[in-house]
């Protein structure tokens, strides 16, 4: 799957596409952490996690909607790749977009265990600030443990 990453605006032609992308990530990202019967869908978690409240964006590789990224200037709201374009570049373009758009340093919340995340997030200059124990946003039944990162800009 050769070609060249872009990024563009969310367009709601993209709803499916996210929706596939997000369900399939978040699955690795949870079983990575608080285990997979923490899993609820995009469809059913978007409003109350505010997908749509901050900036919007996709990237495409190949032509493909092959991950997408929200947030404001000051944090990282969401950021998932589809997992068939894990390591091809995806993720690290959407960030390095958010940084790029920020003229502050960046916040970003991960769970803690998600070692993949981490990396990619350390390897572009953020560091952990802060640990937090709670419940998982989206799924409060369940336990976690976080991590606050933050780039210095």
């Amino acid at each position: 799957m050769p070609g060249t990453i872009s990024i563009r605006s969310y367009q709601a032609a993209d709803w499916q596409h996210l929706c596939t992308i997000h369900d399939m990530a978040r699955r690795d990202e949870l079983a990575y952490t608080v285990g997979v019967a923490a899993f609820r869908c995009l469809e059913d978690t978007f409003e109350e996690e505010g997908l749509f409240d901050d900036d919007l964006v996709v990237a495409e590789l190949g032509g493909v909607v092959s991950g997408f990224v929200a947030f404001n200037q000051f944090e990282v709201t969401w950021l998932y790749v589809h997992p068939a374009y894990y390591r091809r570049g995806v993720g690290r373009a959407l960030l390095r977009y958010i940084m790029q758009q920020s003229s502050s340093s960046i916040r970003i919340e991960l769970l803690e265990g998600n070692t993949p995340a981490q990396l990619l997030y350390a390897s572009e200059g953020f560091v952990v600030t802060d640990r937090r124990k709670g419940k998982l946003i989206g799924n409060e039944s369940f336990s976690a443990a976080g991590l606050v990162l933050q780039n210095g800009k």
